[in-house]
């Protein structure tokens, strides 16, 4: 998640466990700290992008290196405040539980985290929220702001932090149930126009948790279907693209791509943008505004010639998507601009292999 939300939660759970011993103020202060921690591995990223991007989120947030942690980060706070230097449980759980909920958190998005590292050292992500969800954000924040004006813990306040965090864990709860809902009707949209897809994945769409994006992989090709919770009609858009996997072939770039295709666990593509080719995770960002695209080339006189990754910044268009969403929130069966040259009918979708020339130095 964002790093406001972050340290909003580390707040929020230190007001709770230490809210009684040391004051609000310096709990919430305390927590976020803490809560911030794990996202420190940034600032020792390897140089190479695609590194950077694989990378992050590995051992720091290890549920286990935050078990190894917590003596120490827990004496530190013991030692800070008097108030708790005959508190060692209440010191160490309060580091633990603000440690572990930032990684628990992390895991809820798609981009993951390697939460079981090192003895498991694939990401868990469950994509049912995106990085920034007001909806979960808004009660922490009001109890963090509260906590931060008040001098000791009232017992309204003691209320609210267990009434503030429940809203916001019970909002992840939603997310879950709404992404299983989502890929369950998918499964039956798709299959009653005859498509198989290799596999599918459902996600949240930027800021909500009502309109989703039903990501398919099928061969060499893959589609986007966007759907929301209160669909009562087929009002589903079907965005379909080439995942140009010849590519792969590539003996200078496939060690890049490969290395993005194990993080995505398959959802990704190669893009070729007139002469300019890239990887992108299909995963993070709307398409063609995806959060993590890496250059691998150029293509000149039909060969295809290497060059130094670097990290595209691409946004897209977000006051068109901002209207998008509203229509599809509206249950209105809008086109999405920025794929409208993409659209295809569902009955008629085949995802058939592309057949296509091989750059020089590419073999099939």
């Amino acid at each position: 998640m964002d790093s406001v939300t972050q340290f909003t939660l580390g707040a929020c759970v230190g007001v709770a466990v230490l809210g009684r011993k040391i004051g609000p103020r310096r709990a919430a202060l305390t927590g976020g700290v803490l809560g911030t921690l794990p996202d420190l591995d940034v600032f020792i990223a390897p140089d190479d992008p695609i590194d950077a991007f694989t990378q992050h989120r590995g051992w720091t947030h290890s549920l286990f290196v935050h078990a190894a942690l917590t003596p120490l980060f827990g004496e530190v706070i013991r030692r800070l405040f008097k108030s708790l230097h005959d508190q060692t449980i209440q010191a160490y759980a309060a580091v633990f539980l603000c440690l572990t909920t930032h990684a628990l958190l992390d895991a809820m998005t798609v981009y993951g985290t390697r939460l079981f590292w090192p003895f498991l050292t694939d990401p868990v992500g469950l994509g049912s929220i995106f990085i920034i969800d007001p909806l979960y954000t808004l009660p922490l924040l009001v109890l963090m702001v509260w906590a931060f004006f008040v001098r000791s813990m009232t017992p309204r306040l003691n209320k609210a932090a267990v009434v503030c965090i429940g809203i916001s864990t019970a909002y992840l709860g939603w997310t879950v149930i709404a992404q299983n809902w989502i890929t369950q009707r998918a499964n039956v949209l798709l299959s009653k126009n005859g498509i198989s897809p290799d596999r599918i994945l459902a996600i949240s769409t930027p800021f909500n948790s009502l309109v989703w994006r039903v990501i398919g992989i099928e061969g060499n090709r893959y589609f986007n279907l966007y759907m929301t919770v209160f669909d009562t009609t087929n009002t589903a858009k079907l965005y379909s693209y080439s995942r140009n996997l010849r590519f792969t072939a590539c003996s200078e770039t496939a060690d890049r791509i490969a290395k993005v295709a194990k993080f995505s666990q398959g959802y990704y593509r190669v893009i070729v943008n007139g002469t300019r080719i890239s990887v992108a995770d299909v995963r993070m960002g709307l398409t063609p505004g995806y959060a993590f695209n890496f250059t691998l080339g150029q293509i000149k006189n039909g060969k295809l010639v290497t060059a130094p990754t670097v990290r595209l910044d691409r946004r897209g268009e977000i006051n068109r998507d901002l209207e998008w969403l509203l229509a599809k929130l509206g249950n209105r069966p809008e086109t999405r601009p920025a794929e409208a040259a993409a659209k295809i009918d569902l009955v008629s979708y085949a995802a058939t292999k592309e057949q296509s020339n091989l750059p020089k130095g590419c073999r099939s």
